[in-house]
């Protein structure tokens, strides 16, 4: 563990961002989806109705989105912060136990867990002409399911967390 506290971690390349988008992605479609269809219910608003298959069906146009999602982000990112110090230096920090204990990233849970439910839906949306499912999702249950899922993305960190607690990340 020494040597890794000695060494400047390089910046992520399109290979880290890509699967770490698509975990992410992945899980947040699927709350998304439980989200999207609970508050459909709840407000007996919009049609969204998604049986297994056809959430699959779904998720493999998602797929493509966010990989196109991890490279835009990616080079935004670039953009701002070309060397990516900011993204190394955060990086140190959790390694040496001076962030995160718990929640990993809590802010950024509840940003990313409400965003992917807007990128859910409107992947929902785009290919229901091309799967044939009958969705709609007026912009109340997209919301109301995207402050539901906040609750996923918070679960999630915590459970990054406490795996981190578990494996010791960031104890001396």
């Amino acid at each position: 563990m020494a040597s890794l506290l000695n060494k400047t971690p390089a910046a992520p390349g399109p290979a880290i961002w890509i699967s770490v988008t698509l975990l992410w992605g992945t899980v947040f479609f699927f709350t998304s989806s439980w989200m999207l269809s609970l508050a459909s219910g709840l407000l007996v608003q919009g049609a969204f109705a998604v049986s297994g298959g056809d959430l699959f069906r779904v998720y493999a146009f998602h797929v493509p989105v966010l990989v196109i999602f991890a490279l835009a982000a990616m080079m935004v990112k670039n953009l701002l912060d070309p060397k990516g110090r900011k993204q190394v230096e955060r990086q140190q920090s959790v390694v040496e136990g001076r962030r995160e204990k718990l929640f990993v990233s809590f802010a950024g849970s509840i940003a990313t867990s409400f965003f992917f439910t807007g990128l859910s839906a409107s992947t929902y949306l785009w290919s229901s002409g091309l799967t044939g499912l009958r969705v709609n999702l007026p912009p109340k249950v997209i919301l109301v399911a995207a402050l539901f899922n906040i609750a996923a993305g918070l679960a999630a960190s915590l459970l990054v967390g406490v795996v981190f607690i578990m494996a010791k990340v960031g104890r001396k």
